[in-house]
């Protein structure tokens, strides 16, 4: 994998980069659909591609190893090949999943042991047998391990979690070395900073993992539950110490507004289920803020969903067709405004690179900031 830093911003930490894997490039700032299991919710791969210009979709270690599992992902031939999706793809490592499964694992030195939140089969995750899922699974670009603690975590807590996510690291780093790709394309591997809202923490953490020298670096344990302002402090404080000539990805986040801080920031991708899940409950998001589509007063309303999309269904649907699908819990509901979400995402951060270039990103951003908040 290869990172092209092309711009920064004059006023801000804003770049725009791009990212060159064995299956294709990406333009950073980028937005990654997720697809958990090998699909991204009610969209089809065409979809992606066309309509949503998606550029990679994640998936998830811990859901793709649960079902299907690795044997019939590799008698696929990796998942590329098992979902038809011919682009980059990342790969979470499944610690927050297993940060999700409070009541049923037990983290140790070892790795985790959990219980399958399918059928309650126990199962021990190790940042060995991490890289080799991954290596089954066949991803562009592999996570490390990592134990993400909750957000309200003490000092103490925090810390001896993050000594144990670079432990893990470390013995990530020797089975990734140990081990080649299965599939003959190559795979990157990216480190996750941790540490809490804690920045003594946070800095140590990045300074760790800024010392791997991996292929880029994530920054993992955030909108967990703390607030968007401390979020965006520990945000500075990570990308004081990563390599700026490493792509940084922030996972998990977020909203609209949340894309635009961490892009002003120096974040390079972003991965959330926001677009999708929000969309299946009837919320859209646009340039004039969030449309509940469940609301009376689009039942009547037949102009296009979204004048200025760039999707075919933003104007190809009306707001009281939607309204109708989504009320009526009709499956195409759910697929027009996940496709609509996922689109205004992208056009989100490919509009926020333009003005990266342009050199205008934190006045552009100025102007649209406060409409992307707003219930419309």
């Amino acid at each position: 994998m290869q990172f092209d830093l092309q711009h920064t911003d004059l006023y801000s930490a804003a770049r725009a980069g791009k990212i060159t894997t064995d299956h294709g490039e990406i333009l950073t700032p980028i937005f990654m659909p997720v697809g958990t299991v090998g699909t991204v919710k009610a969209v089809h791969q065409r979809e992606l591609k066309e309509d949503i210009k998606a550029q990679i979709i994640l998936g998830n270690t811990y859901h793709l190893f649960l079902r299907p599992g690795m044997d019939t992902i590799e008698k696929a031939g990796g998942l590329h090949l098992f979902n038809g999706w011919n682009g980059p793809i990342l790969t979470d490592s499944g610690g927050f999943q297993v940060f999700s499964l409070a009541q049923q694992r037990k983290i140790t030195e070892e790795g985790a042991h959990f219980r399958s939140h399918i059928d309650g089969s126990k199962y021990l995750f190790t940042p060995e047998s991490i890289m080799d899922i991954q290596r089954s699974i066949g991803a562009d670009i592999i996570m490390a391990f990592d134990e993400c603690p909750p957000g309200n975590s003490d000092y103490t807590y925090a810390k001896k979690s993050m000594e144990l996510t670079h432990r893990w690291l470390d013995r990530c780093i020797k089975r990734f070395d140990e081990t080649t790709p299965k599939y003959g394309y190559s795979q990157a591997l990216f480190p996750i900073v941790q540490g809490c809202t804690f920045p003594e923490l946070r800095r140590q953490s990045a300074a760790y993992i800024a010392e791997k020298n991996c292929a880029g670096n994530a920054i993992g344990g955030l909108a967990v539950g703390e607030p968007a302002e401390k979020m965006y402090e520990m945000i500075d404080v990570v990308n004081e110490l990563l390599p700026k000539d490493k792509p940084r990805y922030l996972m998990g986040v977020g909203t609209p507004q949340n894309l635009l801080e961490a892009i002003e920031r120096g974040v390079d991708m972003f991965d959330c289920v926001m677009p999708t899940r929000n969309g299946r409950n009837g919320m859209l998001f646009t340039w004039n803020g969030t449309m509940n589509m469940r609301n009376e007063k689009w039942k009547n309303d037949f102009s296009p969903i979204d004048e200025n999309g760039t999707s075919f269904v933003d104007t190809a649907y009306s707001k009281a067709y939607l309204r109708h699908l989504i009320v009526s819990k009709e499956l195409l509901g759910l697929q027009i405004a996940s496709i609509h979400n996922l689109a205004f995402y992208l056009t989100l951060v490919t509009e926020a690179r333009k003005h990266i270039i342009a050199g205008n990103f934190v006045a552009w951003k100025a102007t649209v900031y406060n409409q992307l908040g707003q219930r419309c």
